[in-house]
């Protein structure tokens, strides 16, 4: 089942099954239906991805049942189907207990455990996930590896389902990477996405309230976190102490663990642009802006030397790692105030920016924030968003962040009940119209103020009722820019 160059080779499904399941007795991980002869090329959840002789896994989602999606599967080309329970269907069919977990396992045997060949490194974290996964990649790659990134920028999904995550690791061996930085959310470790995988080291940025319409509690939110620091996907985790859940999550894991804090660094200066701090005796210039960033590339620094990187390579990879899309990105173009794009859409993430921002702007200068909140997302961040943004910028502009099936003005006023409890010291605004939002806030400033356009970051569509629009905060920004000058 050795991986080629051009396609994976085909393998009848007994022998997938015997290989991935060697030591357990069928019945016990699974039993089957039908002939186990079907020859297997490809694996799959989504239907509308079936090719000739798929193994087609019928995942049972929040919104929708593969089960139901079967017969398509196989109309489609696919030759045996994993399953939950037996299906009224004359095909070949593996019962299991859990199809996510099943289908990870079986991917990883299908693709020759990927993950093994290469350098693999799983950051997890609320905020800072992607700006890492970036510095960290530049490490490598000065080392001399060959190395991608998968996460936010790469993928739909920040993290794939297990089958497209294999695939994905398989088409990097084949294409020649050395290593891979992935990031993982907590939706991919609570469903499953990350098995079959094996990581040289797992890292842990921070945790702050986020995505509870999923997990519920903070608890459980963490606990999703956690169990990423397990034997069996990593020997090794590097932790932020100074998160509270960090110092946490040192006391509690079962791994190797190597942490790092701000107390590591000497010399520290930040600007809109960059950072730049003494670290092992070493002065790291890191071309990425705010102070929040520094725990990111101290993060990067951190697993870097703890897998063996020499430092000189660390300090060169840091200096030549560039801009991240959507991260604390400066766009001023000329104009005589600064224009910082993030895809601050947390309350903590929204807090850090404000205040990294407030340290560094010059004697004077004002900060003029543009932010929404998502629709059909965790209501209750946006009343704290607002109270956050209202205490700590100086003009605020009230926009929609796609706003998917709710109305936009409902989400504004929820944003806005937040803003009347604050500690206030903005005054407020409210453009429904992200563009005319973003136009508003260049008009207003002036000499010396920050503009902050939150939300979006990377993203260059909005998505508004059933509608997907074209929309790029940085473009949009850049042209105005030039309009108005």
């Amino acid at each position: 089942m050795k991986a080629t160059t051009d396609t994976v080779a085909s393998v009848a499904l007994g022998k997938l099954l015997e290989t991935t399941y060697a030591g357990h007795l069928p019945g016990v991980m699974y039993t089957s239906v039908g002939s186990l002869d079907p020859i297997i090329r490809d694996i799959t959840n989504d239907s509308t991805q079936v090719s000739r002789d798929s193994l087609f896994c019928c995942v049972v989602g929040e919104h929708a049942d593969g089960h139901e999606f079967a017969r398509d599967a196989l109309d489609a080309g696919a030759s045996a189907l994993l399953v939950e329970r037996e299906l009224p269907l004359d095909c070949a069919q593996i019962v299991v207990t859990d199809t996510r977990r099943a289908m990870g396992e079986i991917s990883s045997t299908f693709y020759d455990h990927p993950s093994q060949k290469m350098c693999v490194v799983g950051i997890t974290g609320t905020n800072g996930k992607t700006t890492t996964a970036h510095l960290l990649a530049a490490i490598f790659r000065q080392q001399g590896l060959n190395t991608e990134v998968l996460g936010t920028l790469s993928s739909v999904r920040t993290t794939p389902e297990s089958c497209d995550l294999q695939r994905s690791l398989w088409q990097a061996v084949n294409v020649g990477m050395e290593a891979v930085v992935m990031e993982v959310t907590s939706h991919a470790i609570v469903l499953q996405r990350i098995v079959g995988t094996q990581f040289d080291a797992v890292v842990f940025l921070n945790l702050s309230p986020e995505h509870l319409d999923f997990h519920k509690t903070q608890e459980r939110y963490f606990a999703a976190k956690a169990s990423l620091f397990e034997n069996k996907f990593a020997g090794i985790g590097i932790i932020n102490r100074d998160d509270v859940y960090g110092q946490l999550l040192l006391d509690a894991t079962e791994i190797k663990t190597v942490s790092f804090g701000l107390d590591d660094v000497e010399g520290l200066e930040v600007t809109t642009s960059s950072h730049s701090y003494v670290w092992r005796n070493k002065t790291l210039h890191v071309p990425v802006g705010g102070k929040f960033n520094v725990s990111n590339s101290l993060a990067a620094a951190t697993v870097a030397v703890s897998l063996g990187v020499d430092i000189i390579d660390i300090v060169s990879g840091l200096a030549a790692a560039g801009t991240v899309a959507g991260r604390f990105e400066s766009i001023s173009n000329g104009a005589p105030f600064d224009v910082i794009i993030d895809y601050a859409h947390t309350p903590d993430a929204l807090r850090r920016v404000l205040d990294t921002t407030r340290e560094i702007i010059a004697p004077g200068g004002k900060i003029i924030l543009v932010f929404g909140c998502g629709g059909d997302r965790d209501k209750t961040k946006r009343p704290q968003m607002g109270a956050i943004a209202a205490s700590q910028a100086d003009f605020v502009i009230v926009t929609s962040d796609n706003p998917r099936s709710e109305e936009p003005m409902d989400i504004a006023q929820q944003i806005i009940s937040g803003i009347e409890d604050a500690d206030r010291r903005a005054s407020i605004s409210v453009e429904l119209d992200r563009r005319s939002a973003i136009e508003l806030a260049l008009r207003t400033a002036r000499k010396g103020d920050v503009v902050i356009i939150a939300g979006k970051g990377h993203e260059i569509t909005q998505t508004i009722g059933n509608q997907v629009l074209p929309f790029n905060d940085a473009q949009v920004a850049n042209q105005l820019i030039g309009a108005l000058s």
